[in-house]
């Protein structure tokens, strides 16, 4: 069993950084060395991960250089293919520290090193650390890295979810093409918030959801700038998976509104790609 003091005398084996405080450029002398190193703490498993994380602090309160690097690496090394044994042990031993009274911006980065080798073991974990404000969008990054049945963790934590922490969930339930959420989708595009607002369309869009080509297609046209074109932007996406889906006629109706309705010049790229879809979807 390694103990905290094991662990603290082989980090100190790693060699200093540059004067950037990185690790980017080195000479084989010190790579190998690091090498040595990081395959000593692998050996140490999940107490040499616990050593480490003990010796992370908050940026500002102190020098862990060195541990921070440790912990990376081992990540990279346990999220290697054919090391799903010792991903997963890294994964639930980097897991076990979150929440509590760990400083935040520690925590942060325990769930950027899941981000890289966690899977289907922590996506609980990390479900509980989207209810928390300071960590919902670590936490929603690293489920949307993750996939697979992460969205159960996204759709279960957005009714509880408030304020910026509803966007990052919401986004990454886009980025994961989840079906399930698509009145999560169609409801955002009546919300406050324009950035939710436009990640709604974008959700609708993603998951070629055709019944939600009215709405989108109304908040579209019901806003102005950087709104408008990213929604016309998740119109025409919309229409695109609808067509390759084979549902001519919807992806029709929403060319035939979007060239119709974009005539403002600087629209003038954005109807002239409709019209260009409208043409080939009735071709085919």
């Amino acid at each position: 069993m390694a103990t905290a003091q094991d662990v603290k005398a082989i980090v100190e084996q790693i060699p200093s950084p540059d004067k950037n405080g990185t690790y980017v450029n080195l000479d084989e002398a010190k790579i190998g060395q690091i090498e040595k190193t990081v395959a000593q703490l692998q050996q140490g498993g999940r107490d040499a991960v616990a050593a480490l994380i003990g010796m992370l602090v908050e940026p500002g309160a102190g020098d862990d250089i060195k541990p921070r690097w440790a912990l990376h690496l081992l990540a990279v090394r346990a999220a290697a293919p054919g090391n799903d044994a010792a991903r997963k042990e890294y994964a639930l031993a980097v897991a076990a520290h979150l929440g509590g009274d760990r400083p935040k911006e520690v925590q942060k980065y325990l769930i950027e090193k899941l981000q890289i080798a966690g899977g289907p073991e922590v996506l609980e974990a990390l479900g509980r650390a989207l209810l928390d404000d300071e960590l919902c969008d670590t936490a929603a990054r690293a489920l949307a890295a993750i996939g697979g049945e992460a969205d159960r963790q996204l759709l279960a934590a957005w009714p509880r979810v408030k304020g910026r922490s509803r966007l990052s969930v919401i986004k990454k339930l886009a980025v994961l093409r989840c079906a399930a959420a698509a009145e999560i989708f169609r409801s955002a595009l009546n919300d406050a918030d324009a950035d939710v607002r436009i990640a709604g369309a974008w959700g609708i869009a993603r998951i070629g959801d055709a019944a939600g080509t009215e709405a989108l297609l109304k908040c579209a046209d019901a806003h102005e700038g950087w709104e408008r074109i990213n929604e016309t932007d998740a119109c025409m996406m919309l229409a695109e998976a609808l067509a390759a889906a084979g549902n001519r006629q919807a992806a029709a109706k929403i060319y035939e509104h979007i060239s119709r309705t974009r005539n403002e010049q600087w629209e003038t790229p954005i109807r002239q790609a409709a019209e260009r879809g409208l043409a080939a979807v009735r071709q085919q």
